[in-house]
């Protein structure tokens, strides 16, 4: 794991990933004991990579270096569009997670919140209506699905009139 601050962008701009904005894409290198790089996966910054492949990855290289992850207690599957208009897919740590949040909350929108992090159905929903991948947020309006946060499309499926 590495977090690239000083110099600014240094290797991020070694694996030819750092923008000309001066910014980094999201990367995520693996690179085995003998310095081999063995995967690159290179994705918007808002795209949340796939655990599950990264895992995959990690025990081909050194079976026995990777473990299960402990699984949180299994949880009653709920169709959430049964109890909720709005539900909202996301992770903690996503920005743009936030940013739907705080819209919903001051247009007074009522939602249901599912992290996709713990629940790995609602995860599996995700990458369904997202080609694969677990972009978050996702968010459903009485059935009718928003794959990331566009404000206006939000509003419109809301029935807000954005000024």
């Amino acid at each position: 794991m590495l977090s690239d601050f000083y110099p600014h962008g240094a290797v991020a701009q070694l694996y030819g990933v750092l923008r000309s904005e001066g910014f980094p894409e999201r990367a995520i290198f693996v690179i085995d004991k003998q310095g081999i790089i063995r995967y690159v996966d290179v994705h918007a910054i808002d795209e949340q990579p796939d655990n599950e492949v990264l895992f995959r990855v990690l025990s081909e290289i050194e079976p026995q270096a990777v473990q299960p992850l402990p699984q949180p207690p299994p949880q009653p599957v709920v169709e959430p569009a049964a109890r909720a208009d709005v539900v909202l897919y996301c992770t903690p740590w996503c920005p743009d997670c936030r940013r739907v949040r705080n819209y919903l909350r001051e247009n007074g929108i009522d939602y249901l919140e599912v992290d996709i992090t713990r629940d790995r159905a609602a995860a599996q929903r995700v990458r369904g209506w997202a080609n694969g991948y677990e972009t978050t947020p996702t968010i459903d309006v009485r059935g009718t699905i928003l794959v990331g946060y566009d404000r206006l499309k939000l509003a419109k499926m809301l029935g807000i009139e954005e000024i």
